[in-house]
């Protein structure tokens, strides 16, 4: 049995990717910092399905750390590299930590691979790497010299981290570059998650900008389904680096979102417009021709029903997110 190293496997992504990953056959060794930036609580719950299962093992350890890893002693066929400090808005008031979390702890699992000599690695980048481009869709040919936030920043710095040890180590490596994931388990702090929030507490919605802007909004299976295909593609392959989109080929204005979820919910609308924030682009939209030619990837949830289904979980957790710390 292949034995995958999952980071970040207690986050939104992560707990889901570990479920289809031993649904798919794998042993899976998570490991998660639990990072305050929102309730531990909320990454428990995550993990709750996950902790009885034989092929499981979770490790807490901090990445940030030159020896992070050493508790991993099995041996390892596949890393798959979800953990990082996540934000843009965030990223711009603390931008060290971001060098800290993102790019060094990057370095310190690449050492890890090249001392244990582990050949193949999918790295989580982002959709925030091609700055603030007009032209639509993005192609991962697309000049990416340019990011507006450090967060970007960060996933541009270990995209070049990892072609470097690629190049001097033979590491097989794909990139992913994901575009507004949502779903079940939405971390707090991201749109969707919040905006549901604010509707059922009675609150107004706050709208940054005047609603104009887009996202390429990703269901999270979708996500998952295109990462278990970058897993199998990079064992494949004998000598390989990729770089692939991860959207949905859809840009949806905020203001549509807004209106769905407000509909959805049968509420009416409350919004209290804020000016845009520094960092924010105005729009995102991938191609995803290279990754359904080599991957195989066809995204196939439409935005409506993955916002009914974040609805309809979200009902059954909304009591982890009702604390002050979200």
């Amino acid at each position: 049995m292949k034995r995958i190293l999952l980071t970040g496997s207690a986050g939104f992504i992560g707990s889901h990717l570990a479920e289809r990953l031993l649904r798919d056959g794998y042993a899976v060794t998570g490991v998660d910092n639990f990072d305050p930036f929102y309730p531990r609580a909320v990454k428990e719950d995550n993990l709750s399905a996950l902790r009885d299962h034989p092929h499981f093992t979770f490790r807490e350890l901090d990445l940030t750390q030159p020896n992070g890893l050493a508790q991993v002693t099995e041996p390892i066929d596949v890393v798959m590299h979800l953990a990082a400090k996540a934000g843009v808005r965030p990223s711009i008031e603390n931008p060290l930590s971001y060098l800290d979390y993102n790019v060094s702890a990057t370095n310190y699992l690449l050492e890890w691979m090249k001392e244990k000599q582990v050949r193949n690695f999918v790295f989580a980048s982002s959709s925030s790497v091609y700055g603030n481009r007009k032209e639509i869709p993005f192609r991962e040919t697309d000049n990416v010299d340019y990011p507006i936030s450090p967060y970007a920043f960060s996933k541009k710095a270990c995209e070049l981290l990892n072609h470097t040890y690629h190049h001097l180590y033979g590491i097989n490596t794909v990139n992913l570059r994901f575009f507004t994931v949502f779903g079940p388990r939405q971390r707090p702090d991201l749109a969707i998650n919040k905006f549901v929030r604010q509707i059922l507490n009675g609150q107004p919605l706050t709208m940054f900008g005047d609603g104009s802007t887009a996202r390429d909004y990703t269901f999270v299976e979708d996500t998952v389904d295109g990462i278990c295909r970058a897993i199998e593609y990079v064992q494949a392959q004998p000598k390989v680096f990729e770089t692939f989109n991860l959207g949905n080929h859809k840009p949806t204005q905020l203001s549509e979102l807004i209106h769905t979820l407000y509909e959805l919910l049968g509420r009416e609308p409350n919004i209290q417009q804020l000016p845009m924030q520094p960092g924010d682009v105005s729009i995102t939209c991938a191609s995803t021709e290279k990754a359904k030619e080599l991957l195989g990837y066809e995204p196939s949830t439409s935005l409506r029903e993955g916002l009914q289904k974040f609805i309809d979980w979200y009902h059954q957790k909304n009591h982890l997110y009702q604390s002050k710390a979200v």
